[in-house]
């Protein structure tokens, strides 16, 4: 039996932070049924790359989902999807604050025809407080709380992430264990409750290093000073002779002592307390000296905690990530299967199927909601 396959979840959302969370759901055994705009469906339909006019990237984020579309400000439409609510255990949305309740499909609409119902709302800076209508992306989140100031390029101008940590993270991570520690309560007490997750505020617990020593200590972090975001010698990115990069992350004295021996790193500048900056400097030149293909076979089978820079290419074709089976998993696009996206499930709690699809724009309507003016 999979953990959720008694779960219905109703999925407004769009893009990536809900679509996301719905996605671990369904993996888990929920049923996630899409609620879209008539036509067009959401916006992730149209990114790009699109395969034969299939969007990629919807189709890694919606694999498993069935959908509905519905114009939710048609006369009539809050009360027909309000018809389902005897049914449904979670309604997940990420519009700005207020949106749903004007539409007549809030948490007291939903919460009144079920007080069962897990009401999940993301948005980028909770339901209340002076930001809570701001509009906003990863980037903004980012900015505004810190996040983006702690690293930097040389010329001290912060560097754009190369991952989307707000929406992943901060938003569609701690949907999904809300969500779950929401239904274990509700198995409890036979209630359901109101969720409000502000992808913004959930990034402040990676920066709980630069918490500790600003708060406790009274030492704010500057920009690229901190002893994760390069301010130490020994976790920081080094160039190789190659024009290639090599992370060093050899915080613990014994991995230190190790990466220096191999590197070759002078006795007198290993000792980083006395002189950061020399230190950093004797280890740039001891990166550069070698190309990648060197720094691998002299790091293959070392505890080091050094790691040559890979491209997301390079990281995909790892033999590691296959004999894990981390791509093993399929779904559909017009032109074949790709992988389908990898999700931080454990085998043991998710479906086994090979291939799951996205569903086309309004594929379950006469399943789910019957027959509906567009």
């Amino acid at each position: 039996m999979l953990p959720l396959q008694d779960i219905r979840v109703l999925d407004f959302s769009t893009l990536l932070p809900g679509p996301l969370a719905s996605l671990l759901l369904a993996e888990a055994g929920a049923e996630v049924i899409k609620v879209e705009r008539p036509g067009t469906g959401e916006d992730m339909r149209a990114y790009p790359p699109l395969v034969d006019g299939e969007a990629a990237g919807f189709a890694l984020l919606n694999r498993g989902k069935r959908a509905v579309a519905i114009d939710l400000r048609a006369p009539g439409a809050a009360e027909r999807l309000l018809r389902l609510a005897p049914t449904v255990d979670v309604v997940l949305e990420q519009f700005r604050p207020g949106v749903m309740d004007r539409l007549g499909l809030g948490a007291a609409a939903w919460r009144a025809a079920n007080p069962r119902i897990v009401y999940c709302a993301i948005t980028g800076y909770g339901q209340r407080g002076p930001r809570a209508a701001e509009a906003g992306h990863d980037l903004n989140f980012a900015a505004a709380t810190g996040l983006l100031a702690q690293g930097t390029d040389a010329s001290g101008s912060p560097v754009v992430p190369g991952a989307l940590v707000g929406d992943v993270a901060g938003g569609a991570w701690p949907a999904v264990m809300n969500i779950l520690l929401a239904l274990r309560r509700r198995d409890r007490t036979g209630e359901g409750c109101v969720l409000d997750v502000a992808m913004a505020e959930n990034l402040f617990a990676f920066q709980f290093l630069g918490l500790a020593q600003g708060l406790a200590a009274g030492r704010w972090p500057g920009s690229g000073g901190g002893l994760l975001t390069g301010g130490s010698p020994r976790y920081r990115v080094y160039r190789t002779a190659d024009g290639r990069f090599l992370a060093v992350a050899a915080l613990e004295d014994k991995f230190w002592e190790a990466f220096c021996g191999i590197a070759g790193v002078p006795d007198a500048a290993r000792d980083d307390s006395r002189d950061p900056a020399a230190t950093g400097e004797a280890v740039a030149r001891c990166v550069a000296a070698h190309d990648a293909a060197w720094w691998e076979a002299a790091l293959a089978g070392r505890d080091a905690c050094c790691t040559v820079v890979r491209s997301l290419e390079e990281a995909v074709a790892d033999p590691h990530f296959a004999a894990r089976g981390l791509f093993a998993r399929r779904v559909g696009l017009a032109a074949g299967a790709i992988p389908a996206l990898p999700v931080p499930l454990d085998p043991a709690l998710r479906r086994d199927e090979g291939r799951r699809d996205a569903p086309r724009v309004g594929a379950d309507n006469e399943a789910i909601i019957g027959p509906f003016p567009d």
